[in-house]
This record gives C-alpha cells, structure tokens and sequence, in this order.
C-alpha cells in the first residue's frame, strides 16, 4: 500500500454515454440490466483512467447514484422516497424537491445499494494491485438533517420516532451495520460525506433549512452522537474519514463561511481520525480553526476547486499548504479537489478533459510539497 499526500472527494462527470443511459431508462426504453451493463463499463473505464493518473485510492465515481445522498438514504429500511414543494437552495439556483422520509423504523437491509456497488467496485480493484477501492457514503448526521427538513419530515419523524434517543441508535445501528457489511465485502475506506457542518457555519442558511433558528451549540451535539453511533467498534483496519464542505450542485454552493464555529466539537468529539476539508476560496475561512485539530488526526486541504475549470496556480497552492502547516504538521497534510466533480448526476461546469487536468495538478503539487513520498 502506498502512503500519499494526495486524494480526491469522490464523485466524477457522468461520460455521456451513462448520462443517455439513464435518460433512457427513466423513459422506459431501457431496461435496469442494461443501465447496469452501461455502468459497470463506464466504472470499469473510470477506475482504469484513476490508476493511469496515479491516485492510489480509487472510487467508482458514483455512477450509479443520482444524489451523493438520497440514494443511499432510500436504500435503508424505513425510509421512502419522497418529494418537497422545493429543492435545495443553492447560490443562483435550486435543486430537482426529491427528499427522504421516514415510513417505519430504520434498518439496514443487506440488499442496500452501496453495499452491491461497492462489491462491482472492488471486483475491478482487485486487477490493481496496491490500489484502494473507496466507498463515500453520506453521514449520519445528514440522513438525521434529511429526515428533519421541513415540516411533513418532522411530523413523520415524530409518528414513528417519538423518543429522540431511538432515532438516534436505530440510524446509528442501520449505518454500522452497513459499515460492517461493507467491510465483509472487503471494503478497508470509507469516507463519510458530510455537509451539516459547513452548514451551522452558516446561520441564515441553516435557518432557511429548518425553518426556525435552532440552538447551533445543541445540533452539533446531535450530529456528534449520530455520527459516532455509526462508528463504534469498527475493525481496526477499516480507515474512516469525514468530507466537510457547504454544498456542491452544478458548479454552485449553498452556504458560506469558516469552520470556527464547528470547529472543537468537530475535530475533537467526532471519532474519525482524518478530515477531507473545503478550502477552495474566501466562503470557507482561514485555517486559523485548524488549531483545534489533535495531534492524532489527519487534514487533506480541498485546496483545488471541483466548480471552475481554470486550474489553480501551483506555486499557490504550495503556499497555502505551508500556511495551513502553522497549524497542523505537515506530515500530517494533504492536498486534494475541494469536493468531487459530479456531486449530483448534473455534474459541475466543466469538461471531463479539465477534470482530470484537476486532479493531475493536485498529484504534481503534492509531489513537489512531500517529494519523499514512499512505498509502505
């Protein structure tokens, strides 16, 4: 296994070939093994061009979702498929209204469609040798934010879930289960993707989600225990991590400003030892907030945009590498894009080609800043 200084978030422009695919399945002129022939291809093809660039930690893009979240929260039990009056507020923009809500109480079912992607994931993994396959999956936290938003959420949330603590170990209980299931299938990372917290920085905008101005000290605790509910006992071996970012939806973002706010209770209370943080321009802060990160803990600095195509300048990025090291070792840093390139099968604004000169530039400036990067 290789130790690197460079990453990525995730998610990838769907080619257009998956894209007709899927138009075409939602028409119903083609059938679910056709699109899973279509996908399994297009995966195929995805990892082959992650392992040619370099990465050594590897994703399947997430080619098979529609959300880099409902769709993981529609396949545990209890949880249906539902739509709002309105989507996601975004900058200049608003989402397609689909949400999650609760019809029963909340398991994990073994046939539960992360667990069946990952499977196809690392069956192609295992070709590479030295290379990881990564599952991201949306953390416990956001599923509880989902399951709050608006007034017919919470009302269901309420009917079958009258005792808060009860939510809080049944969805605990269905993602360790899914963890573990992940693991058996030979899953060694999993990246939680989780956006809640990007959000508390950002006052109005958690307001506008909830609307009603909530005790921000309050639901980081919440989030704190959901999340850690998931990761208790986890296999030694199983690496977990966390991505924090404001919102990624067609090169747009939903919220703004530093991660102080957050900070001591989401770097010393959440139990996952590496942090994959948005950093990418003014919207984020400074990295004075990185202080309150231990000693024992791990930054990748989401330093390069996924939402514009323009690449950044590598003496810059080197510069605020060194800067963000006053705060956290360098040993103890990375570099990556601030958030994946397709958080939503929209995608953001840009072309595959400028894509992958992103991450490229991510693995050169990475190489220049820890050139002693080795094999383990």
């Amino acid at each position: 296994m290789t130790t690197t200084h460079f990453d990525i978030v995730g998610s990838f422009l769907r080619p257009a070939q998956l894209k007709q695919a899927r138009t075409q399945h939602q028409a119903g002129s083609f059938s679910r093994e056709e699109l899973t022939t279509v996908e399994n291809q297009a995966i195929a093809d995805l990892v082959a061009k992650e392992v040619q660039v370099g990465l050594k930690t590897v994703t399947d893009g997430e080619f098979r979702r529609s959300y880099w979240h409902l769709d993981t929260f529609w396949g545990f039990d209890g949880i249906k498929h539902t739509h709002q009056a309105h989507g996601y507020q975004f900058h200049g923009v608003e989402t397609r209204n689909d949400s999650a809500q609760v019809d029963g109480k909340i398991n994990f079912n073994p046939q539960h469609p992360d667990l069946q992607a990952f499977r196809y994931l690392q069956s192609v993994v295992q070709q590479y040798p030295g290379i990881t396959a990564r599952q991201s999956i949306p953390a416990p936290a956001q599923l509880y934010a989902e399951l709050v938003r608006g007034p017919e959420n919470s009302a269901a949330v309420a009917k079958y879930y009258p005792n808060h603590q009860d939510l809080v170990h049944d969805i605990g209980t269905a993602y360790r289960d899914l963890l573990l299931a992940l693991y058996d299938a030979g899953c060694r990372d999993v990246k939680l993707d989780d956006c809640t917290w990007g959000m508390l920085a950002d006052h109005d905008f958690w307001k506008l989600m909830t609307d009603q101005a909530e005790d921000i000290e309050q639901l980081q605790q919440e989030y704190v225990a959901f999340n850690n509910a998931a990761l208790e006992n986890l296999p030694a071996d199983l690496r977990t991590s966390t991505h924090v970012c404001r919102g990624n939806y067609a090169s747009t973002w939903a919220a703004q400003g530093g991660y102080q706010p957050v900070a001591k209770t989401l770097f010393t209370k959440e139990n996952v030892p590496n942090y994959y943080l948005e950093f990418d321009d003014d919207r984020s802060g400074d990295f004075q907030p990185l202080a309150e990160v231990p000693d024992n803990k791990n930054v990748v600095l989401g330093l390069v945009t996924s939402k514009r195509p323009e690449l950044e300048d590598q003496e810059t990025l080197q510069a605020r590498v060194k800067e963000a090291s006053q705060y956290v070792d360098l040993d103890r840093l990375g570099l990556s894009t601030q958030c994946g390139f397709a958080s939503t099968e929209e995608g953001n604004h840009l072309t595959e080609a400028q894509q992958w000169d992103k991450i490229k530039l991510v693995i050169q400036t990475a190489n220049q800043i820890w050139p002693d990067q080795q094999e383990d």
